[in-house]
């Protein structure tokens, strides 16, 4: 399985002869030689852990911050976003299946970090992203990514389920990592029934490490019918935004659209205007709906309910933010404006 892809893993520990055990994401496998973790792009050859997927590209693509989605980060600003392959969650309506559910690539182009910087310079982008399937996997390249990045003046965007180590999460932090858009679709009942033991205690924690490390959060949940579309569900996740992460944090709804193995028909609107009259009633400050012309979609300011922030879809139409505040009463909006 020798490839350009194959390089020494970090946060690797002995457990046994011969017998490792990964530190990058909370399913922490135990990996015997000769055998790959959970994820599919880890293997054990001989007592030392690889990462099979070291500058594996399955995607790259220059698009709007917004459509991270972050609301709240540089606004009307471009990244360079890249996407590999694999996963650590079995999501039956994963979106991009076809990358989070493929095996591990064996053959490909090879893109080093400092060529996807030059890449994202050359195509006028003010910054990086990590999408598209779960970034973490990829981990080695990605902090290489970001500390050459962060050295040529891009910032570095990381769009995540969020169930990386806390040691994984310092390791990006100290690379350079300044925004991450968390996804949080379930909760504890149905990440225990839907996604293979997944610990949603972690991914909370690790929201809470990263605002106290300074980095900016938002969170995004896709609304499916008949999974997460129920009340309880949401008024949980919109309540635990609120009490442990703080009533400032950007809250994105997105409707569902059938995919991979799940059947369920689209997410109606009401749904949504449900989930985001939810998420206000919990005291959520700004509560979007990503859907484009939707009034929802807009940032207001929270005291006066001034438009700060006029959307259409990925496009920012206006934005009145001065100083990091509401040019009409002065609250401050938070974010980080630029």
């Amino acid at each position: 399985m020798d490839t350009d892809f194959t390089r020494e893993a970090i946060l690797q520990k002995p457990v046994a002869e011969g017998t490792l055990r990964c530190h990058v994401c909370e399913r922490r496998c135990v990996i015997p030689p000769g055998q790959l973790g959970w994820c599919r792009t880890r293997l054990n050859r001989g007592g030392k852990l690889l990462t099979l997927v070291y500058g594996a590209i399955s995607t790259m693509t220059a698009n709007a911050i917004e459509k991270k989605p972050l609301y709240h980060f540089y606004p009307g600003t471009k990244t360079m976003t890249a996407g590999g392959w694999c996963c650590n969650f079995p999501c039956l309506w994963c979106r991009n299946w076809d990358l989070a559910h493929a095996d591990a690539p064996l053959t490909g182009e090879f893109i080093s970090p400092s060529q996807f910087i030059s890449i994202a310079e050359e195509a006028g982008c003010q910054g990086i992203a990590m999408s598209f399937n779960e970034p973490t996997l990829a981990l080695e390249w990605v902090l290489n990514a970001f500390e050459t990045a962060q050295a040529r003046g891009l910032y570095n965007v990381f769009v995540t389920n969020g169930y990386m180590t806390p040691e994984a999460l310092m390791f990006l932090i100290n690379a350079g990592m300044h925004a991450m858009n968390v996804d949080i679709n379930t909760d504890v009942a149905l990440a225990r029934r839907f996604l293979d033991g997944v610990d949603m205690e972690r991914i909370w924690m690790n929201c809470k490490i990263a605002l106290q490390y300074g980095v900016h959060v938002e969170i995004s949940t896709l609304v499916i019918p008949a999974l997460n579309d129920d009340e309880g569900v949401l008024r949980g996740i919109a309540r635990r935004i609120a009490v442990e992460l703080g009533v400032e944090i950007p809250w994105h709804l997105a409707g569902y659209v059938p995919s991979y193995k799940y059947n369920a028909p689209h997410t109606p609107l009401y749904t949504l205007e449900m989930a985001w009259e939810i998420g206000k009633g919990a005291g959520l400050h700004y509560v979007y709906i990503n859907q484009q012309g939707n009034r929802h979609e807009n940032t207001e300011c929270p005291n006066c309910g001034s438009l700060l922030i006029r959307r259409l879809g990925p496009l920012v139409l206006s934005n009145v933010i001065r100083n990091g505040a509401c040019p009409r009463c002065g609250t401050a909006i938070r974010g980080v404006w630029g």
